[in-house]
């Protein structure tokens, strides 16, 4: 993909720019519900439900796998990229450890969300519980090279705090 393919298919929209894209979902045997869809007319990603038999018992710092009976086909060039929900980051502690996950554009397997609960509690996760939120984004292979010198910076090798906390 390069930046010409991207101006060629952004629209100017209520002074924010949208591209839309044909995302298509494959819904396996076990998926119950609707397609996908965003919550608000601005947002960047779309919610994705646990698919489950009965409902989850995740105990503090335990991780897992939620199901969500959907199979994406990613355009090239493109990835999915699997975000936490904020509501359940902040009211149960729930996050997504690899945030944000990617999903290839070459994957056709279920999308799995992994969990951890960062609480000090167990969280109940029940089936059709939205889960996560998926954003579709741009992706730039880089062209890598071997270097003997990189060009300075003021910040340098400076990292970790070293502009300020």
């Amino acid at each position: 993909m390069d930046l010409e393919f991207l101006k060629k298919t952004v629209s100017k929209k209520q002074n924010f720019y949208t591209k839309k894209v044909v995302l298509k979902v494959k819904k396996l045997p076990h998926f119950k519900g609707d397609l996908p869809s965003y919550q608000s007319e601005s947002a960047s990603g779309f919610d994705v439900q646990a698919q489950l038999k009965s409902p989850l018992y995740l105990k503090s710092l335990e991780r897992t796998m939620i199901p969500t009976g959907l199979i994406f086909e990613i355009p090239n060039g493109f990835e999915l990229q699997v975000r936490p929900r904020s509501g359940l980051s902040l009211k149960k502690g729930l996050s997504i450890p690899n945030s944000p996950g990617t999903i290839d554009s070459d994957y056709r397997g279920e999308l799995k969300i992994i969990v951890v609960n960062l609480s000090s509690k167990i969280v109940v996760i029940e089936n059709q519980q939205r889960i996560a939120q998926v954003v579709l984004s741009p992706v730039f292979q880089a062209q890598l090279q071997w270097a003997d010198k990189l060009s300075s910076t003021q910040r340098g090798a400076g990292g970790f705090g070293s502009t300020g906390v």
